[in-house]
């Protein structure tokens, strides 16, 4: 063995270990990466996973430090995310923080014709008012608030609070005129109104901002519904997306868990009642000593 290869093995304890806060695991150095505005410290896999997580769900342009707790709400960079992630998914992220920036931009609006994929420019002066827009790719001209073909003199058709942002966002699915709203992915909280994209799954629905529950037909409350309920009647009857056996098996494990605590809190209320005497005798006891400035 050659000097240049051996390491004292009291050196091998000099290597620090740093914890994980998303897995809890305890690693070298080199397998951590260190987010740069807030300083959070975290393994390279879990952080990696984790923006793609977010990128893929498309709920958060700016991705934040994974510690809820961060003292400083720290957001990772453009170029911490490109080099954590696939050259595809990052094509996806920004391609998600334009269309939000034309989404927020009360001066900019996309073109409606399903056709055609580019952003028109608002007059800043009449940007509150339906107006006249004009299409500089396909020459469309529609109405800046319906998006419908543009109505001079007319009001606008009414709209459905529910219209999904994709009669707003670019691509093959952003056909305003699509007449069947159920069908569309992304839709609003009904509660804090963020939007939510459902690519497939159950109808029961939980948003990730204020986590309400709702269903994803008729937006209507799912808090109060553990056993679901709802999708035994009415028109979203059976739209559930489970089996029956599942359903059933979820009922059963959420009817054996309230059994459950109220059997556990049937068999120890016997015993809370023998030791409350004891707890109230050892608090009198304990107020008597503390009153008593001279104990004997």
């Amino acid at each position: 063995m050659t000097t240049a290869r051996y390491r004292p093995t009291w050196d091998l304890t000099l290597d620090p270990l740093v914890s994980c806060k998303l897995c809890l695991g305890e690693f070298p150095l080199e397998q951590m990466t260190t987010i740069t505005q807030c300083r959070c410290v975290f393994c390279t896999l879990c952080l990696k996973q984790y923006v793609e997580l977010l990128i893929k769900e498309g709920l958060e342009t700016a991705i934040s430090c994974p510690d809820s707790a961060c003292p400083k709400r720290g957001h990772l960079l453009e170029n911490e995310i490109e080099c954590m992630v696939a050259s595809e998914v990052m094509q996806r992220h920004k391609k998600l923080q334009f269309e939000r920036e034309v989404l927020l931009d009360p001066c900019l609006t996309w073109c409606p014709s399903s056709s055609c994929q580019s952003v028109c420019q608002l007059k800043e002066t009449e940007v509150a008012l339906p107006q006249l827009v004009q299409c500089a790719v396909c020459t469309l001209e529609f109405c800046s608030a319906c998006k419908a073909n543009w109505h001079p003199g007319q009001a606008c058709p009414p709209q459905e609070n529910n219209l999904p942002i994709t009669a707003f966002l670019p691509g093959e699915t952003s056909s305003f005129y699509k007449s069947d709203d159920d069908d569309g992915p992304i839709k609003r909280c009904p509660k804090c109104k963020m939007y939510i994209e459902r690519d497939e799954g159950c109808a029961q629905m939980m948003c990730k901002n204020c986590k309400h529950a709702f269903c994803w037909y008729c937006l209507e409350s799912l808090d109060d519904d553990f056993l679901l309920i709802h999708f035994d009647k009415g028109p979203c009857r059976n739209k559930l997306g489970h089996s029956r056996s599942s359903v059933t098996w979820h009922r059963t494990q959420v009817v054996g868990i309230f059994a459950g605590f109220g059997l556990l809190l049937l068999v120890a209320s016997p015993f809370l009642l023998l030791a409350t005497p004891f707890i109230l005798c050892c608090k009198c006891k304990c107020s008597k000593g503390d009153d008593d400035p001279f104990p004997t």
